[in-house]
């Protein structure tokens, strides 16, 4: 078995127990293509330090896009003797190029490796969580335009409250999505300076340049500290934490329209491209999309759990814990960017009922119009809501909807009631009469997708 790269000062082998328990190769391969970039920069600055020649940093930069063109078309493979990515990708560079090979870890640790090879593994993929973001906010906006002036029951505590309209509805996730998309943003920067040359606690004992290396890495510039550097991940619970929130999103929308696709509602159709069958009953229409949507953000949700657990306990500097970040990293990562395209293809392909969505519209909904209305007649709110509940109580004990209560009963609660009030009792009047910047009312909604459509063209 070849020597461990650290094993000089040990006089025996590794229990083979602790060679499983300890690899990472087995997960850890998911960042080969950033190693392999941060070792072609990293051979390129040993040049400045007297470490290779020119011609030999061409040499090593070139040996590593064989091995990377070899690892990527599968006719390479790491061993079992490999810790981990890193250490296999310098045993290829070394097998092919002898001590050439064996400098490359010149004045650098696996720690400053890692944190930078995660960097970039976040860079690549904020960028690509944020794209899928977009896209389906864009399918949102879409879908927005057709339903403007489409009335349904707006709900709290799962109880009707007042007509919305289904663009109203949509806007909200949109501008949800939005401040995910805004906080990937954040995070992007801050990931986006290089922990390379920080070695593995006190920084390289060679004059690297390393605003030099950065800037060939696509960072924006180094890191000020090395402790800090190659010690915290908390880019990566940053990073796991906005993942949660975009599936927090995705599942609260997911659960209304399994609810609202359901026999007893039917509100909107999810595409047969979407859902699936029963094993069993044959007229089964399973919205399992949704469903799978709605599971995996508990998943994504311990995800981060794992990582602040794993967080919390460890001193200042760097420990084998942060071996743990990788894997919660990567599965939140593609479990999130996986719902977010499931989740475009179900908005688009949404069929809405209009008709059901406006017969399902309680007329008790009506009630706070009802309050707004006694209030422009001067009557002070708290009175207003009394009697217009008082109103709510005699309907009830009736047995006959709100509007269906006459002039004469509704005057009897209050004098101020008149003729007109029956005005109220239209979904789109109540719409309309919340034109308010940020309303459900059409003008607003319109506003909301003009600024969401701007947003979107921005952000291209």
């Amino acid at each position: 078995m070849r020597e461990k790269i650290w094993a000089g000062r040990f006089s025996k082998p590794t229990d083979a127990m602790m060679e499983r328990f300890s690899h990472s190769i087995h997960f850890d391969q998911k960042l080969f293509e950033y190693d392999i970039a941060v070792n072609q920069a990293w051979a390129q600055a040993l040049v400045a330090v007297g470490v290779y020649t020119p011609e030999e940093a061409e040499q090593v930069v070139a040996v590593l896009a064989e091995i990377r063109r070899e690892f990527i078309a599968g006719a390479l493979s790491p061993s079992s003797s490999d810790e981990d990515i890193h250490s296999a990708n310098e045993r290829w560079l070394t097998e092919r190029l002898g001590d050439l090979g064996a400098r490359i870890h010149t004045g650098r640790s696996r720690n400053d490796q890692v944190a930078t090879d995660v960097r970039l593994y976040l860079l690549d993929h904020l960028d690509r969580l944020r794209t899928a973001l977009r896209t389906g906010m864009a399918s949102i906006v879409e879908q927005a335009k057709n339903h403007v002036s489409t009335v349904m029951p707006g709900y709290t505590h799962l109880r009707q409250a007042q007509p919305v309209s289904f663009a109203h509805y949509l806007m909200s996730l949109f501008f949800q999505l939005q401040r995910d998309e805004e906080r990937l943003a954040q995070t992007r920067v801050r990931c986006a300076l290089m922990p390379l040359g920080a070695g593995a606690l006190a920084g390289a004992a060679f004059a690297f340049d390393r605003h030099a290396l950065a800037k060939r890495l696509g960072f924006s510039a180094p890191t000020e500290n090395s402790l800090d550097a190659t010690s915290d991940r908390d880019l990566v619970c940053e990073a796991v934490y906005g993942c949660s929130q975009i599936m927090l999103h995705l599942s609260r929308v997911a659960e209304d329209w399994i609810i609202w696709s359901s026999e007893g509602c039917r509100f909107i159709t999810l595409d047969e491209a979407y859902t699936t069958g029963s094993s069993m009953m044959p007229q089964k229409k399973n919205p399992d999309s949704l469903e799978l949507i709605r599971g995996k953000t508990g998943r994504v949700i311990g995800d981060l759990v794992t990582l602040l657990t794993m967080m919390k306990g460890i001193p200042t500097a760097y420990v084998r814990d942060l071996q743990e970040d990788k894997e919660p990293l990567f599965d939140s990562v593609e479990q999130t960017e996986g719902s977010l395209l499931i989740f475009t293809g179900v908005v688009g392909s949404l069929q809405v009922d209009q008709q059901a969505m406006r017969n399902a519209l309680d007329p008790m909904l009506y009630a706070t119009d009802m309050a707004d209305y006694l209030v422009h007649r001067g009557m002070p709110f708290r009175q207003a809501h009394a009697v217009v509940g008082e109103a709510v109580r005699l309907a009830e004990t009736r047995k006959v909807p709100l509007p269906q209560l006459s002039l004469q009963e509704l005057q009897q609660l209050s004098p101020l009631f008149a003729a007109d009030v029956t005005a109220l009792f239209d979904p789109l009047v109540s719409l309309n009469k919340r034109n308010i910047y940020g309303g459900t009312g059409v003008e607003s909604v319109h506003r909301q997708i003009e600024t969401a459509q701007a947003f979107l063209s921005k952000a291209k």
